[in-house]
């Protein structure tokens, strides 16, 4: 049976220019070889979950092997990736945004890299995956341009230099349901991947560029070796990737992971580039995997800084020992806040970032994230400042042995207000994803007084909200501010509270559609809320949004 008489995919824009038939056999050609591999590593992972929640094993070194006991380096990393600086990060389907991530800004002011996200920022559908293969391609050809006729605005490159492309697909964790091979939902990895692997992959071969991915939500050594072996596949069955420079740098975003690490980025081989501090994620793993522990009841998630909580220090400290040591390159965190017409709030902003900045390139980071081209500048400088000095680490700082793996439960209050904003934060944020939206400017302190800037979250900020709210009804956590007991009836309170709040500060910039989809808002965030608290951790990424519409208009999940 041809490949095309297999497949069955929605007609998005522009499944003519990327769904083509070459492509087609390629990625069933892929389909074929690892789909069963990757539903085997599904299993293994929500059995390491549930041996967490439902009888107490935690995740815990591997045996000593080859990774952590012969001397090893990575190969040569691109010199590009051992620039300095910052990476902007966003949503690469939102053409607009994508060129303006790109381009310099009136200062001069231009990211050293770019983070082209179809994951965690970008809205999960077949349609952001087909625009994004679009818009990698286009930029590197330098046609890319867009006209926003709502605002009579034209977007377009520049003719110099862009920043280097982080590719970053969605997890092995997440199907596309709108591409199916044999009737079944395609892996949205394979899909992703192949689609940049054949159409902008093609392009940065043909320039002489490297071909570099984030890889995400990864939890095990398995895992790394399906990315690698997907590449070796690609390389065969696509002949513009023979003699072409891959290369990868795994998230280390996930409890598993941090125990991992040093195997992961070995058993990734040929491919390996570097760590990623990812923060959120991280932390949201780590309250999943300690849900149904009532002696690792985390306080407000607000004050849980990684530069202030030891345990996590030392996690990211130990992700750059084991990059110094094999020669990678340790990639730090995102810079979240956005701009603010009142002066004081950006100054207020720019030195949080600043602050966080200088903490990560003084322990070895090399490179940052921002999530917007305002604050860019900020976020780079203090990276290419100490660099420029001829900062060198200590011998000590590469030595992964002297940052054991500790999990604590971090010090700070419990409280109800705490709650509320995690709740506020969902609600608005699943209002932003059925508008078609994974990243939204989102202030959890709307309306009260004092300097609050808005923060770009994406999926993760919403996974840890949930995951902090659920653990805290588990164990009837007592709020220090309320003295009240959490439970579900306090959550469906605050939600009721905060949607009303939302809506009325909304005013007339509040239509009937918008009203309508914080409504539903409001209900999916209940059930995702519910199912926590019984150890269900699917992603909000994982339903349809049909299913998420019928969640919606359901009556309360309690």
């Amino acid at each position: 049976m041809l490949a095309s008489d297999r497949v069955n995919y929605s007609n998005v824009p522009g499944a003519g220019e990327i769904l083509t038939p070459p492509f087609v056999e390629y990625l069933v050609a892929l389909h074929d070889q690892f789909t069963d591999r990757v539903q085997a590593l599904r299993a293994v992972r929500l059995a390491v979950s549930l041996s967490a929640t439902h009888d107490g094993r935690q995740p815990a070194h591997l045996p000593p092997g080859p990774a952590t006991k012969t001397n090893w380096q990575v190969p040569p990393v691109p010199e590009e990736l051992r620039q300095p600086g910052i990476e902007i990060s966003g949503p690469v389907a939102m053409t607009s945004m994508f060129i303006n991530a790109l381009n310099p800004m009136p200062d001069g002011t231009q990211a050293v890299g770019d983070l082209d996200d179809d994951e965690d920022s970008a809205g999960h559908s077949l349609a952001d995956t087909v625009q994004s293969a679009i818009n990698r391609r286009d930029a590197l050809l330098g046609t890319l341009e867009y006209h926003d006729a709502d605002r009579d605005r034209h977007y377009e490159l520049w003719d110099g230099p862009i920043p280097f492309f982080m590719h970053r697909e969605r997890g092995l964790h997440l199907n596309e349901p709108e591409f199916t091979i044999d009737g079944s939902p395609i892996s949205a990895t394979l899909l992703g991947t192949a689609a940049t692997l054949f159409h902008a992959g093609r392009v940065h071969a043909e320039q002489g560029k490297g071909i570099y991915f984030y890889l995400p939500k990864t939890e095990s050594v398995a895992e790394i070796r399906l990315y690698r072996d997907v590449f070796d596949a690609s390389r065969e069955l696509l002949p513009h990737l023979s003699d072409a420079v891959i290369r990868g740098i795994i998230l280390v975003e996930s409890l598993p992971a941090v125990w991992q690490m040093e195997e992961m980025l070995y058993e990734l081989g040929p491919y390996a580039a570097g760590l990623n501090a990812a923060r959120w994620d991280l932390k949201a793993s780590l309250l999943e995997f300690v849900m149904n522990d009532p002696d690792s009841l985390w306080p407000d998630r607000f004050g849980v800084d990684v530069k202030t909580t030891p345990f996590i220090s030392n996690i990211f400290r130990r992700l750059v020992a084991v990059c110094l040591k094999h020669g990678a390159v340790p990639i730090g965190g995102m810079a979240t806040h956005l701009p603010n017409a009142d002066e004081q709030v950006n100054k207020e902003a720019a030195n949080a970032i600043r602050a966080d900045k200088v903490w990560e390139a003084e322990n070895g980071f090399l490179r940052g994230w921002t999530a917007h081209i305002y604050h860019q500048k900020t976020a780079a400088d203090p990276f290419k400042e100490l660099h420029a000095t001829g900062w060198q680490p200590t011998e000590a700082m590469k030595e992964p042995d002297n940052f054991p793996v500790m999990i604590e439960t971090p010090e700070g209050p419990i409280t109800q207000e705490g709650s509320r904003r995690n709740i506020r934060t969902i609600i608005e944020y699943v209002e932003g994803w059925l508008n078609g939206r994974g990243a939204k400017g989102i202030d959890s302190l709307d309306g009260n007084s004092g300097i609050h800037p808005a923060l770009m979250e994406d999926l993760a900020t919403a996974r840890i909200s949930v995951a902090q709210t659920a653990q805290r009804v588990v164990h009837g956590a007592v709020c220090a501010d309320t003295e009240r007991s959490h439970d579900l009836a306090l959550i469906k309170e605050l939600t009721r509270s905060e949607g009303v709040d939302i809506i009325d500060r909304l005013g007339d910039n509040a239509d009937s559609e918008t009203k309508a989809r914080y409504r539903e808002s409001e209900q999916i965030v209940l059930g995702w809320i519910k199912r926590y608290t019984k150890f269900d951790f699917r992603s909000l990424g994982s339903y349809t949004r049909d299913e998420l519409h019928r969640q919606g208009t359901s009556p309360d999940a309690f």
